[in-house]
């Protein structure tokens, strides 16, 4: 039976299709709920996957931590970017005048209600400008440290190396490889 990423968002899938070329996406929309602690998002989305689906159910939850913000909108990311858009999100840092940032990709992996497995992996960087179209979100406003690039100008070579969820997917690949079903 195959691992099933359950997610809506296509190019999310292709990202982490590039690191586990054997799952397979269920396009299912799952409540998520409101939380600042990613692995509690990520627990609830699993449950209610788990009602949709026997077998390894896989989530993923990404956040963007504002350093100014003492780390939110972290896992609220999705409803900050909806209310404010990227420009408003840009603004947020400048009022305040503090840019670092942190990118977070947590991953979890149900095998059942009582088997959840999270891995996780963060990316530093700053909240510039918004710049660029070839990433979904807030790609746009997020530079990671050591880069002249957004994620949003980044292609998707150049993003993998600097990518959480792939960081994240490739501790998931390997953990699925350690311990087979």
């Amino acid at each position: 039976m195959p691992v099933l990423f359950i997610t809506g968002n296509k190019r999310k899938f292709e990202e982490v299709k590039a690191v586990l070329p054997e799952i397979e996406q269920l396009d299912v929309d799952l409540p998520e709920i409101q939380e600042i602690d990613a692995k509690a998002v990520i627990r609830a989305k699993l449950l209610e996957a788990l009602k949709h689906r026997q077998g390894d159910v896989i989530v993923e939850d990404s956040s963007l931590c504002f350093d100014c913000l003492n780390g939110l909108p972290g896992p609220l990311i999705k409803w900050f970017l909806k209310a404010l858009g990227n420009d408003g999100l840009y603004l947020l840092a400048v009022k305040c005048g503090v840019f670092g940032a942190e990118a977070r990709t947590t991953f979890g992996l149900a095998r059942g209600p009582e088997r959840i497995y999270y891995f996780e992996a963060s990316c530093r960087g700053e909240i510039v400008r918004p710049r660029g179209d070839k990433d979904f979100g807030w790609g746009p406003i997020f530079q990671p440290a050591g880069s002249a690039l957004t994620y949003g100008e980044m292609d998707r070579e150049a993003k993998h190396r600097f990518s959480m969820r792939g960081q994240a997917a490739r501790k998931l690949r390997d953990f699925l490889k350690e311990n087979i079903r």
